[in-house]
């Protein structure tokens, strides 16, 4: 397995520039990076052809199906254009949502109503919509890795959703961007849906989740979700050798990519620096996620 990051923890503090990124990051000892949104697209072909770093792909997480159909229209076309475009590069994955349908929530995009909603309400239209997609995918021969974040206006967030998805599609260019942090705070188990969609995980985030059970037992999980939150990779309650274990198993040889959305190490730069370089260090003692 690789080692890497998604750029947006960088960006979110004002860096966009892909040259000081790969700077940082070879300087480091990364070997991998996920471009996030707001990344241009300038200099990536030079940075891929130049070969000191991996581009392991592409990541755009956006409502597709916003009420607001320009909207709807502008994501769904930037879509398109990052496949494209990553199989121009020859990269070989792009991340992202599947959108919700504003009967399922009144197009809140973010936040609790995002899974307060059925999200059978909204399957018929990600399938009509990812059906086109998968046509620009496989003329460029990239894979689409869906998210499974249930705060961004996706309905791919757990298992029982994945099997009718990936069914419903019927495309081996689609799969998952595994982030075993969200199954946590749904009381999924991380670890058993490894083996079942195995030759469906494209991509992997490492991020972990703390549960605050003295909170949860007096608030309950309708009220608020103070009683859990992203950290770095081994600081929280995932047990990141079962969980590397489980993916060496079904032989995943991927990146696996930082996903740093720790309130404690963040803030500001060098804060969030601190926190990748910390997320690192950890995941590269976790047995079996670095060849010796």
């Amino acid at each position: 397995m690789r080692l890497g990051y998604l750029t947006n923890s960088l960006v979110h503090h004002g860096v966009t520039d892909i040259d000081k990124i790969v700077e940082w990051s070879l300087e480091q000892g990364f070997g991998s990076l996920e471009i996030g949104p707001n990344i241009p697209f300038d200099h990536l072909e030079r940075v891929i052809r130049e070969g000191q770093i991996e581009i392991a792909a592409l990541t755009y997480c956006r409502n597709f199906l916003s009420e607001d159909e320009r909207i709807a229209q502008e994501h769904r076309k930037e879509l398109m254009t990052r496949i494209q475009k990553a199989g121009e590069l020859g990269i070989p994955t792009v991340v992202t949502s599947t959108g919700i349908s504003p009967n399922a929530t009144g197009d809140k995009y973010d936040g609790y109503d995002a899974i307060r909603s059925k999200p059978e309400y909204s399957l018929d239209r990600v399938v009509s919509f990812f059906e086109e997609v998968i046509v620009v995918a496989e003329e460029a021969n990239v894979k689409i890795a869906f998210e499974n974040c249930p705060l961004m206006g996706n309905i791919a967030i757990s298992p029982e959703l994945w099997h009718v998805l990936f069914e419903r599609l019927g495309s081996e260019k689609v799969g998952l961007a595994y982030d075993p942090s969200h199954l946590m705070w749904q009381f999924i188990d991380p670890y058993l849906p490894i083996k079942e969609f195995g030759n469906r995980i494209f991509h992997v985030h490492a991020k972990d989740t703390e549960i605050n059970i003295e909170r949860l037992k007096r608030v309950g999980f309708l009220t608020d979700y103070s009683w859990w939150r992203y950290r770095l990779p081994g600081l929280g309650e995932l047990n990141w050798t079962k969980f590397i274990s489980e993916l060496r198993e079904v032989g995943y040889s991927g990146v696996i990519s930082i996903e740093h959305e720790d309130p404690v190490w963040g803030g500001d730069l060098v804060k969030t620096k601190q926190g990748l370089l910390i997320a690192k260090q950890y995941l590269e003692s976790v047995p079996g996620l670095i060849e010796r």
